[in-house]
């Protein structure tokens, strides 16, 4: 009994998902949900509509925070060239950790210019399970992945995932 206790895996179940756009007239979410097909098959979609475009300047900031009486930082915060990173992706080991979180679930694959919307297209659960609990174990715990999503070094778009390891 106890080596199935020990072998057991945390799994992932997305909370929330929140996208917000800051400037309206740069771009704005066409849609951004979480969707439950069954108990165990959920996933995460989300479509930033561009309106200047092509974008050639972009940076990105990523931070992981844990819930203890309120999201508090946790482990990373790091803020990324967004064109050089994806051109060069071992120049920032955590990011490119991070991106291959939702690298094939995505249009996001190639460096600058964009010059078309960007999509995160039915991410799961099991994806997010991989990545956080195979690759990089985390404890058991509520999360949120906070980015904030620069061009021409204003922000433009912020996306918050929760998720609870369990």
């Amino acid at each position: 009994m106890l080596v199935l206790i020990k072998n057991t895996t945390p799994l992932v179940e997305f909370t929330n998902v929140k996208c917000t756009s800051h400037d309206l007239e740069f771009n704005e979410f066409e849609y951004c949900f979480l969707k439950s097909l069954n108990r165990s098959y959920k996933y995460m979609s989300l479509k930033a509509k561009m309106y200047k475009i092509p974008v050639t300047k972009t940076k990105i900031n990523f931070s992981m925070l844990k819930k203890f009486n309120g999201y508090k930082p946790f482990l990373y915060n790091i803020t990324v060239d967004g064109c050089k990173v994806f051109r060069h992706p071992k120049s920032s080991p955590i990011f490119s950790f991070f991106f291959n979180t939702f690298k094939s679930f995505s249009n996001l694959n190639h460096t600058c210019p964009y010059d078309h919307d960007l999509i995160v297209d039915k991410l799961t659960t099991n994806q997010i399970n991989h990545q956080y609990t195979a690759i990089l174990p985390f404890s058991k715990g509520e999360y949120l992945i906070h980015t904030d999503w620069y061009a021409y070094d204003v922000i433009r778009s912020t996306v918050d995932l929760y998720f609870k390891l369990s």
